[in-house]
């Protein structure tokens, strides 16, 4: 076997779904659109700040011949449900589910790095997972991963678009990969079935109205977010739901997954301190964003899930007005939750004493919908 046979089979013990190999080359074409992503203020604030670095391999490694892309399948549905209880439940998409997929990746990607080592010298090389600088969806379409549908996302005919991916840029000369021949057609499901229209349908977005990014995003939930995302407390899947390369697709779990952390209860998980938060849910990659920002989302999601049992619950965090966004977000809840609140309940919120902006509008919201000003 050559260097590029005995890297697949490498990449293959090692437990890689799909691996590709493509020049270290620029990526020069996305310097117009990405530059246009952030003077159009489509960008989530969450990339690499520098462009340049974005565009050149080189600029990473010096001695930069060829970009190994890696792809590591994930599955779509849980191994298995979460026991029923008496507390409603939200959802965290299939990208968090287990231990975060950026260990897992650069845990592959190590391995695979030193297991090169072995087999060739002067082995130079630099490993990345979507914080780096390179646009891994750019680099795995070259590579021959997959193609990148309209909805931004690297889709193969294997693994649909359950997929995460990394790259190792090397100082090796192997033969590079072609890009696939298949693509989205005239499919435009994704764009369809976005609730936000935050697909553009040319494979970019404007990211800052997907749902995931609102998922995540700090302080208050714009409104015309809060409904759309339903019961999911973290991401979004809804264009990958509808994918028709998804269909019948359903990759096996990496890590072990505990459903009650992929569905957790959301009465119980209002209640968990920053300790217990990083205790239980710490190792999964929607931990990244930390507790309060998670929690404001199971606030909404109780008001979405018409959950009744939550008022007590919604009452005391707008009591103890500790967090003002959770308050906040909980006067709306409220609001979703109590069609005719009885006169007790709205002096209660008219006697808030607050100087936060984000209490005060959801106050004044409450109280002119309950008198019917």
């Amino acid at each position: 076997m050559n260097l590029k046979e005995k890297i697949i089979q490498l990449s293959q013990e090692i437990g890689i779904s799909k691996i590709g190999f493509t020049t270290a080359d620029d990526f020069a074409y996305l310097e117009k659109s990405l530059r246009a992503g952030v003077e159009e203020g489509r960008t989530t604030g969450f990339e690499h700040k520098n462009i340049e670095e974005r565009i050149n391999p080189k600029l990473s490694l010096a001695s930069a011949r060829t970009i190994i892309s890696i792809a590591v399948a994930y599955p779509r549905r849980l191994p298995q449900q979460p026991q029923k209880t008496g507390f409603r439940r939200g959802k965290i998409t299939p990208n968090s589910w287990g231990l975060d997929y950026h260990y897992i990746l650069q845990d592959k990607l190590e391995r695979l790095a030193r297991g090169i080592e072995d087999l060739t010298a002067d082995f130079e090389y630099k490993g990345m997972v979507d914080t780096g600088a390179l646009v891994d969806t750019a680099v795995a379409r070259r590579a021959g991963i997959g193609f990148i549908g309209k909805n931004g996302l690297v889709i193969s005919k294997e693994y649909g678009s359950y997929m995460f991916l990394g790259e190792l840029i090397t100082n090796l000369e192997l033969e590079p990969d072609s890009p696939v021949d298949y693509d989205c057609g005239d499919c435009n499901r994704c764009v369809e079935a976005c609730p936000t229209s935050c697909l553009l349908g040319d494979s970019t977005m404007d990211a800052r109205r997907c749902l995931s990014f609102q998922t995540q995003d700090k302080g208050m939930m714009e409104l015309e977010f809060r409904k759309k995302i339903k019961t999911v407390i973290y991401g979004c899947d809804i264009c990958q739901i509808c994918c028709p390369y998804n269909k019948g697709i359903d990759s096996p779990p990496v890590v072990d997954i505990d459903p009650d952390l992929a569905q957790p209860e959301l009465i119980p998980f209002l209640e968990l301190s920053n300790g217990q938060f990083k205790e239980k849910f710490g190792q999964i990659a929607g931990s990244w964003r930390g507790k309060n920002i998670l929690q404001r989302n199971a606030i909404i999601a109780l008001a979405n899930a018409h959950d009744r049992s939550a008022i007590p619950k919604l009452l005391e965090i707008i009591d103890k007005g500790q967090n003002p966004i959770h308050a906040a977000t909980a006067i709306w809840a409220l609001g979703e939750l109590v069609k005719e609140p009885t006169e007790e309940m709205i002096s209660f919120i008219e006697g808030i004493q607050t100087d936060h902006p984000d209490v005060i509008v959801e106050q004044a919201a409450f109280v002119k919908l309950a008198k019917g000003l």
